[in-house]
């Protein structure tokens, strides 16, 4: 079969983009199509760890996995942590090369570019199709020069574009139109249709829209994706709401708060879907409730969010939190903030050299921030309350720990390495991995220690294959692929 690309622009953020090319990497797969999905430029604090121990997109992980393929650093090549209002770490090739303000990121964009056509230019001589996503908008004028994320990138490698819209937001014609209308001509002409996502409702009461659009833009509409209720795909970005159990369901209250730089937050999914787990997400100016169970969240400016939780009163919660039994743990900053001191010697997170705070003190260790980034995929045992439960996860951390005691470590790692901590009353855990829910065993020795009684088994892994499936089955239902496919191919022959 003749190789082809395909990217996915969208009309916003959150229009769809990433859902999209995960349901078509699935499909390419079931026509026995070797696929690959590709981000060129991703922005996002949700990241994952590949095999090889380079640091992409967490969107992109999820395409992967979609294909049948373990994540590659080719699939996003360039990432930008947002870790100030208006600067971020630059990850290119799955490796920090520092820190840069929007000016600044905005002259290097030409050697990002060629890190991302190399990225895309060694899946294409590996894959029969390469499924590339988009960011933000296209037509994003302020953002056009010098762009590597969208149709820049497109019209680089010469590929055909689909534009994705959300009609749940509303105004869906006027963002289709707007966006095609804000194009070049030559990018237009590259853009070979459009999808609408999340449609409620009759579809013949949208029918007349749809002639309208294609006439209008002389564009075909390619799709019409309904909306899925309940449907759970980790986010790329933007933290996920928490489902609402009723009382008999809910047999444990969990509480994280929501900090200015969250990092990671797909560690909570497996908790928020579980059918007994109750999570709700405190943030700002928002009362923190009772809890049976605390999560400190990671975070891309320990020193900064650590402010931010003592000004919301976290303090004084979590001293009351323990007095009465409640359980704490500490994820990657979170388990940095549980300790007596953090320091940031190079200015890593903040612009001061050696900037430094007190923790929280719960845990005897203080943390330093060192130039290069731990990033790893883990295996191993955790060992709490006599427990010895299977466990999988990812390290990303520029801290390294230093601990002024001897003390019980909360993992047994395959490398033979030890990670975290564990309290000697064991009310507080703290650990470097992310995605320790995720395993199912890891899940329920972790939930029995935090209270929950009669637990029930829960299968995340399992239960978010067949979320991918669900939405490839929409997509084959309210899609024709194989015409989609065949008009790639002809644009490529072109």
């Amino acid at each position: 079969m003749p190789a082809f690309s395909l990217m996915v622009q969208g009309t916003t953020s959150d229009a769809g983009k990433s859902t999209l090319v995960t349901a078509l990497c699935r499909l390419l797969v079931r026509r026995g199509i070797a696929v690959a999905p590709f981000k060129p430029q991703n922005m996002a604090l949700n990241s994952a760890v590949t095999p090889e121990g380079d640091e992409i997109g967490r969107a992109q992980a999820v395409q992967a996995y979609a294909a049948g393929l373990a994540p590659h650093v080719d699939m996003n090549p360039i990432l930008l942590k947002p870790n100030t209002d208006t600067g971020a770490q630059v990850i290119v090739h799955g490796q920090a090369v520092g820190n840069m303000n929007a000016v600044g990121y905005h002259q290097y964009k030409s050697i990002a570019k060629q890190a991302a056509l190399t990225s895309y230019e060694r899946l294409a001589d590996q894959y029969q199709a390469v499924l590339i996503e988009g960011a933000g908008s296209p037509a994003e004028i302020n953002l056009r020069a010098r762009d590597i994320a969208n149709m820049g990138f497109a019209e680089a490698i010469d590929c055909p574009v689909i534009i994705i819209a959300d009609i749940d937001k509303g105004g869906v014609f006027a963002h289709l139109v707007g966006t095609l209308d804000l194009l070049s001509a030559s990018e237009q002409q590259r853009v070979i249709g459009f999808v609408i996502n999340r449609f409620r409702g009759d579809i013949r009461l949208l029918q007349s829209g749809l002639d309208w659009l294609e006439e209008r833009t002389a564009k075909p509409v390619l799709g019409v994706l309904p909306f899925l209720p309940g449907f759970h795909l980790e986010s790329e970005d933007a933290v996920a709401h928490s489902p609402t159990k009723d009382d008999q369901q809910a047999l444990l209250q969990v509480v994280i708060p929501i900090l200015p730089r969250t990092s990671n937050h797909t560690d909570w999914d497996a908790l928020r879907l579980h059918p007994n787990v109750q999570v709700t997400l405190v943030g700002a100016n928002q009362v923190i409730p009772p809890a049976d169970f605390v999560i400190l969240p990671g975070s891309k400016s320990v020193q900064t969010d650590l402010a931010f939780l003592r000004q919301a009163g976290w303090s004084e919660y979590l001293a009351k939190h323990l007095r009465y039994g409640g359980k704490v743990m500490g994820i990657c900053g979170g388990f940095q903030m549980l300790g007596e001191k953090l320091s940031d010697p190079l200015g890593l997170e903040n612009k001061e050299l050696n900037s430094q705070a007190e923790g929280f003190g719960y845990i005897p260790m203080s943390t330093v921030l060192e130039a290069q980034k731990q990033l790893k995929q883990c295996g191993g045992t955790l060992n709490i309350q006599d427990q010895q439960a299977k466990l999988s996860g990812y390290e990303i951390h520029c801290g390294v720990a230093h601990f002024h005691q001897d003390i019980q470590a909360f993992a047994e790692l395959d490398n033979g390495n030890h990670d975290g901590y564990v309290s000697p009353d064991g009310q507080i855990i703290g650990t470097y991995l992310h995605g320790i829910f995720d395993h199912p065993e890891a899940l329920q020795a972790l939930l029995e220690w935090a209270g929950a009684e009669q637990i029930s088994p829960f299968d995340y892994q399992g239960f978010r294959d067949q979320e991918i499936d669900r939405l490839a089955d929409s997509a084959e239902e309210h899609m024709n692929i194989d015409q989609l496919i065949k008009q790639c191919q002809a644009f490529a022959k072109a």
